[in-house]
């Protein structure tokens, strides 16, 4: 048996590095729905729908409001409009030494402007650029209230020579503004947003194992790990998002569920990965809203059906959510093991969307089995997405796989589920997914999932039976402490029930998972989440002892 999962790990293993998808910086649900009201209903991976970004005239308004902030450097006192009075300006008193040359200024030129908040900065150097600026406002300025014939002759002069001796700074401000004027209508006409928010996640966890076989221990000692995360996120349009992602890991060798630890994915956490602590690319995507009610997506790395199809689990997140991998959201939004897809988000009505969802592994290899559409690995899924009433969502999904080898490859069960008992040729599996959230009173939120998979066998009379289900319990603020969150999750991992054929035959026993954990949470940007599970007949076996995983999970978002 060890063997067997050496080869599967060698087989599936570098997938485990990829998981914990998700931060960071969208959570949006749709324009119609808008932000659900509570903490317990938010959704992690998928979203309802893309949010209607901000509209083009407001990236036409920043780029309009960056480039008056640059030019106002040039007419920092002196512009159209003066003040009334040199009274109006709050930092010029009369015991100034300049405060009769203002006062003429303003009340026999009117070409003094004050700064913003009523200022003046009479203390402040100029450069000649800004005299030649200002010089050039004083006299469209007087032209308007009066004709230059109203000049005397030694004010004629003065300006003359004013003119003279800064005619170059004068034709060089033209040409600045000239060039201000080109660059404004270049950047409106690329429609460029120029706004790219960043965000991140850093989780750093203490665990370790405890109980299974008289064999389990030696890969079960406390261990303190890290999940690092940066995301970065920007439109094109206003009606679209560009999003990137990498990521650091360095839980190492499968954690606890290696072959010298428990043996068994029913001991992987939410938050596990491995890149030997080297950055890598762990999702690119991008969403445009062709209306305010149909998005679609394209993500070429880092793909899930979750991706898309909402997974409706208040749990699924790897920094604030359930610390298990099985409990955090439904087995069938991970079947495949898929690394590229899209979908499709239409919000049919107030209550009523439909998602749709394809995706496959290998998508970047052009070799035969490999590719977009011909795959030896790949799933679709659909997913009619409804909300009865306002403290109620659910969902129901139809699965559609295809496997080269018979496995689904979830990681959330036994070795003989994941596997559909070494069917061991290509199989067409479809499946059956129902997703309920229930916010029963104000801090309290039910949430149930259940999944059906069946699995046939193309060249052979061979077929297998999975279950799976997980119940949940949440109780938001308790103590009075905003942003808190106490749950209760009990469940069954995967698990294959009936067959026909199947080599190793059917799981004989039933495991059940019990997880319970409490996020602490310190400020808007930390969180830390003591939380341990408890696995019943591991490998639904019953002559396994039960394993136990515990955890101290603190989150940091910037």
């Amino acid at each position: 048996m060890q063997g067997l999962l050496m080869d599967f790990w060698g087989r599936g293993g570098p997938w485990i590095a990829s998981i914990g998808l998700g931060l960071l910086c969208c959570h949006d649900l749709s324009p119609a729905w808008g932000t659900a009201g509570h903490a317990s209903l938010d959704s992690h991976e998928s979203q309802p729908a893309l949010q209607k970004a901000p509209p083009q005239t407001r990236v036409k308004e920043q780029w309009s409001d960056t480039h008056q902030d640059r030019d106002s450097r040039l007419r920092p006192s002196f512009a159209q409009g003066s003040v009334p009075s040199v009274a109006d300006l709050s930092d010029v008193a009369p015991t100034d030494w300049a405060y009769q040359a203002l006062q003429s200024l303003v009340e026999r030129y009117g070409c003094v402007t004050g700064l913003p908040g009523g200022g003046f900065e009479g203390r402040r150097s100029l450069t000649r650029y800004e005299f030649a600026a200002a010089l050039d406002g004083c006299l469209q300025a007087w032209g308007e209230r009066r004709s230059l014939d109203d000049l005397s002759a030694e004010e004629w002069e003065t300006l003359e020579r004013l003119q003279r001796d800064f005619r170059q700074e004068l034709n060089s401000l033209g040409d600045r503004v000239a060039d201000l004027d080109r660059q404004i209508a270049q950047l409106e006409a690329q429609e460029f947003s120029p706004t790219l928010v960043m965000g991140g996640e850093s989780i750093i966890a203490l665990s370790a194992g405890f109980g299974g076989n008289d064999t389990s221990g030696d890969a079960t000692n406390p261990v303190l790990t890290h999940l690092t995360r940066l995301g970065f996120v920007s439109s094109l349009t206003g009606r679209d998002r560009l999003r990137l992602e990498f990521q650091a890991s360095n839980f190492a060798n499968r954690g606890f569920a290696s072959p010298s630890g428990f043996n068994s994915d029913m001991a992987l956490l939410s938050f596990q990965g491995n890149t030997n602590n080297e950055i890598q690319l762990s999702r690119l995507e991008y969403r445009v809203a062709l209306s305010d009610r149909f998005v679609i997506t394209a993500r070429p790395v880092g793909f899930s059906l979750s991706s898309v199809l909402t997974a409706n689990s208040p749990y699924f997140d790897a920094g604030r959510g359930a610390i298990s991998r099985f409990a955090e959201a439904s087995p069938a939004f991970k079947l495949g093991r898929l690394d590229a897809g899209g979908g499709f988000d239409w919000l049919i009505s107030d209550t009523v969307r439909l998602q749709g969802a394809y995706g496959v592994r290998n998508s970047h290899r052009p070799q035969e089995g490999q590719g977009l559409f011909n795959s030896d690995h790949s799933a679709f899924g659909v997913q009619l997405f409804l909300k009865p009433a306002p403290t109620v969502l659910t969902g129901i999904s139809y699965l559609n796989s295809y496997s080269g080898n018979g496995r689904l490859d979830t990681f959330t069960g036994s070795f003989l589920a994941d596997t559909n008992s070494f069917i061991n040729e290509p199989a067409r599996i479809q499946g059956v997914n129902a997703t309920l959230q229930w916010r029963v009173v104000e801090n309290v939120t039910f949430s149930t999932w259940g999944t059906w998979l069946f699995s046939d066998a193309l060249d052979s009379d061979r077929s297998a039976t999975t279950t799976s289900y997980l119940f949940g319990l949440s109780y938001a603020d308790p103590f009075q402490r905003e942003g808190d969150l106490l749950a209760l999750l009990v469940g069954q991992p995967l698990r294959v029930v009936s067959g026909t054929g199947l080599p190793f035959g059917e799981d004989e026993d039933t495991s059940l998972h019990f997880e319970l954990f409490y996020r602490l949470r310190l400020s808007d940007r930390i969180s830390i989440t003591p939380g341990v599970f408890v696995v019943t007949n591991p490998e639904h076996n019953a002559d396994n002892p039960a394993l136990v995983v515990g955890t101290i999970r603190t989150t940091f978002r910037f």
